[in-house]
């Protein structure tokens, strides 16, 4: 249980839990029999929020107490996580080197934006795969010229980063019961092995589904089954604690690829919006609460129950 859970140092860059907010018009909308919540990490102040900021939280203390001035780390030219990392880097007063695949843009938007506001040095390589040949000549670079480097892989998806959603949810159990389940959108795997490794330790029997962005299911599973054994021996919980954990991805909902919109999404995108007012990314939550609706849809969720969506983030890329 969280009482006897000792978690590693965060920065205090996220205290304030985020809020949870039923979603009266959606359900009513779907004529869902379940209630329907969402997990507001879009709201979080630092840095435009995000499922980010939770992980940088750990990542970036760990970072600091190795005596680290440079935090190295990739992701696409929009990527959320590099935006956040950025921050982290800005607010720690650290140098930011990104390594991004894709187009050096004319005229930078979005999270491009605020990555140069921030001060970062963005390095531009042609596909993923030149991505880690890059971080690694950077971190060389940073040696070289006497200063200590902190390479954070994609996502901050390490047991370091995935911790920030065990102590999710222990915010989460703070403000409602347990869900029956929580949806979210998956990528880099470090959200998802934190919220199921988190309920695990809460006694929940709560599905964490999470939706995928770009990886196909089995691959999926298989990364954040391998966080979740890295969580193990981070909380020193016991080896094969997280063994028996469910683990779902569902990857029906990618379309034709990472950070392409599909009718669902732009639907999806257009409902939060009109009947909440809530904004939703076309890349990660537009897909993931695609997912939800269509499980709605299909009357997956029972009446009595409570479904929870986890907001997490990214609606800078709206502006891209």
């Amino acid at each position: 249980m969280f009482d006897t859970l000792t978690l590693p140092p965060a920065l205090p860059l996220a205290d304030a839990p985020s809020p949870c907010e039923d979603l009266h018009h959606l359900r009513s909308l779907l004529r869902c029999p379940a209630r329907l919540v969402v997990k507001r990490d879009d709201s979080i102040a630092f840095a435009f929020g995000g499922n980010k900021v939770r992980k940088l939280r750990f990542v970036g203390a760990h970072a600091k107490a190795s005596g680290a001035d440079t935090l190295i780390t990739t992701g696409s030219v929009q990527s959320n996580h590099a935006r956040v990392t950025a921050a982290v880097a800005a607010k720690l007063g650290m140098k930011c080197i990104l390594v991004v695949n894709g187009v050096r843009p004319a005229h930078a938007t979005g999270n491009a934006l605020l990555d140069q506001l921030l001060g970062a040095e963005i390095r531009y390589v042609v596909g993923r795969e030149d991505r880690a040949v890059e971080m690694q000549r950077a971190a060389a670079d940073t040696r070289a010229r006497g200063g200590v480097p902190y390479v954070i892989p994609l996502g901050a998806s390490t047991p370091m980063g995935a911790v920030a959603f065990v102590a999710a949810i222990e915010e989460l159990r703070r403000q409602i019961d347990p869900p029956a389940a929580i949806v979210h959108s998956s990528s880099s795997g470090g959200t998802q092995a934190g919220l199921v490794a988190g309920c695990a330790i809460a006694g929940w029997q709560t599905q964490v589904i999470g939706i995928s962005a770009d990886e196909p299911s089995a691959s999926l599973e298989t990364t954040v089954r391998t966080l979740l054994t890295g969580l193990e021996e981070l909380l020193g919980c016991g080896k094969g604690r997280f063994a028996s954990a469910s683990v779902v991805v569902d990857d029906r909902f990618v379309g034709e690829g990472y950070g392409r919109p599909t009718a669902a999404s732009r639907e999806a995108i257009a409902m939060l919006a009109r009947h909440e007012a809530i904004f939703l990314d076309p890349t990660y939550t537009a897909k993931a609460m695609a997912g939800l609706i269509a499980r709605a849809r299909g009357g997956e969720f029972s009446d009595g129950s409570t479904v929870l969506f986890w907001h997490t983030g990214g609606q800078v890329a709206l502006f891209a």
